[in-house]
C-alpha cells in the first residue's frame, strides 16, 4: 500500500531544501524510509508475503545507493539526513 497523500505531503515539507523541492536525495530518502518502516510492520503479521519482501529489499537497496550518493557529494547534508531520520546509530 502506498503512502497516503497527507502523510507524503508532511514528509515532503519536513525534508525539502526549498519550497518546490520534490526530488532531492533528502526527500527521496525520507519517503523510502517511511515506506520501509510501514513494510517492516506489515511483515510482523504477514511472514510469508515474499513478493512484498522483494519490494522491501529493492527499496532498501535504492535508499542505500541514494545515501552513498549523498555521502560522496555533500557530507554535511548526509550527516544531517542521518541525524534527522535516525537511520544509522
Amino acid at each position: 500500500m502506498a503512502l497516503a497523500t497527507e502523510a507524503k505531503r508532511q514528509i515532503l515539507t519536513r525534508n525539502q531544501r526549498h519550497r518546490t523541492d520534490t526530488g532531492s536525495p533528502e526527500v527521496q530518502i525520507a519517503l523510502l524510509s517511511e515506506r520501509i518502516a510501514q513494510l517492516t510492520e506489515h511483515f510482523k503479521t504477514h511472514k510469508k508475503d515474499h513478493a512484498s519482501r522483494r519490494g522491501l529489499l529493492m527499496m532498501v537497496a535504492k535508499r542505500r545507493r541514494l545515501l552513498t550518493y549523498l555521502r560522496d557529494t555533500g557530507p554535511e547534508r548526509y550527516k544531517a539526513v542521518l541525524q534527522k531520520l535516525g537511520i544509522r546509530r
